[in-house]
């Protein structure tokens, strides 16, 4: 298993390269698929952001699905350690769900989903005169405040099965990918322990409408 260490805004000393080859090994017990690892430590320029000076993002690549997870804290190892173990949770929470039953949960309906949405008034909230700005494509009024993080992704079809693993190895608790079944945009989202949830898009409706 290869493991590349890179930072962004900051020096890595020797010792932090070794301890990091050191403690990476022990994904590969967690996961024997495992061809790649890469850390990467970037350093927080905002001096009130002491308590989350260094970032570190780690992602682990494999024969099958990516899996990433990222920490800060005061200093690199401290950071490295919480992320390495975010990792190492999302990997055994992901081998323990292989465990569940199959059809022992089933997603809720769009319906069902639909009806715990917030409704907005009159079309959109008030602006009180603020201007307006685009941040990613979006409208932000006023100064925020707003953090937009804007990334693009393959859009690869995919089994709802398949789009929960991936979810879960990502550490998020929702995930947006392309239905193989229907071949429409779905997201399925965590609900509590093993229950979850999916949405999907019409895109019939949308070309009739």
């Amino acid at each position: 298993m290869d493991v590349v260490v890179k930072s962004r805004h900051c020096n890595l000393s020797d010792e932090f390269r070794s301890y990091v080859d050191e403690k990476i090994t022990r994904l590969e017990k967690l996961n024997d698929r495992a061809i790649r690892v890469e850390v990467e430590v970037s350093a927080e320029r905002n001096r009130r952001q002491h308590d989350q000076a260094s970032r570190v993002e780690i992602t682990l690549r494999t024969k099958g699905p990516v899996i990433r997870a990222e920490a800060a804290a005061e200093d690199k190892l401290a950071a490295f350690d919480l992320a390495l173990d975010k990792l190492m949770a999302q990997l055994r929470k992901a081998a323990d769900r292989k465990r569940v039953h199959r059809g022992q949960h089933s997603p809720r309906s769009l319906h069902d989903a639909a009806a715990e949405l917030p409704l907005i008034e009159n079309g959109a909230p008030e602006t009180n005169g603020s201007s307006v700005r685009r941040v990613a494509g979006i409208e932000v009024q006023g100064d925020g405040p707003m953090v937009v993080r804007e990334k693009f992704h393959p859009a690869v079809p995919m089994s709802l099965d398949q789009a929960l693993m991936e979810m879960e190895l990502v550490g998020h608790d929702f995930y947006l990918y392309i239905d193989s079944e229907y071949m429409a945009p779905s997201v399925v989202y965590r609900r509590k322990a093993y229950d979850y949830g999916v949405i999907r898009l019409d895109l019939a409706y949308a070309l009739v409408s």
